[in-house]
């Protein structure tokens, strides 16, 4: 058995961090020099960030609504799918040169990253679906529902996932993320 939270108790942290609740939902504060990268332009490896999710084997959907109090270059929140340190799918907002950014990183030993930039987001709704050996990521701004496609990825297929939210402070001293809405389907 793992931790209880939204209508499931199969949640288990990978990199847990020192202060988070699930009381209303999910709510934690990130420790500092958090990330998940590997090598592309930066030469450094890094699965150190936050994410509580539940193992999956085959074709899901994960959706989740968020809040953060991002401050620091990079600061990021939203939903990861995480195989291994060399295979694994994060999406969500991150803050990147004072800009709001919705983005995707997927990595296949080496990590590549897609961004589009967005206006202050209050509230995000993202979703990640995979189907056999392909992924594919929405989101929605506000209360939307996540209908815009931000990525469709090559994805392992018929091997275990740890689906979950993430969040991840590289560069600052952490910052607080509120899940409000996570909802996980099996096909």
């Amino acid at each position: 058995m793992g931790i209880e939270a939204f209508d499931r108790d199969d949640w288990q942290w990978l990199n847990e961090p020192a202060c988070w609740t699930t009381d209303g939902g999910l709510r934690f504060t990130t420790d500092p020099d958090t990330d998940f990268w590997r090598t592309t332009h930066y030469g450094f490896v890094r699965d150190t960030g936050h994410v509580l999710g539940v193992p999956l084997v085959g074709d899901f959907t994960i959706v989740a609504a968020f809040t953060a109090d991002y401050a620091a270059q990079y600061d990021q929140a939203g939903i990861a799918l995480h195989v291994d340190e060399r295979n694994w799918i994060k999406a969500g907002v991150e803050l990147v040169d004072d800009e709001y950014q919705v983005g995707a990183v997927v990595t296949r030993d080496f990590s590549d990253w897609s961004v589009v930039p967005v206006a202050h987001p209050t509230r995000v709704t993202i979703s990640a679906s995979r189907e056999g050996d392909a992924v594919t990521v929405r989101y929605g701004l506000g209360d939307a529902e996540p209908t815009t496609m931000l990525r469709l990825a090559y994805f392992p297929p018929g091997v275990g996932v740890l689906a979950g939210v993430l969040a991840a402070a590289p560069t600052g001293p952490g910052f607080t993320a509120r899940f409000d809405r996570v909802r996980v389907t099996t096909a």
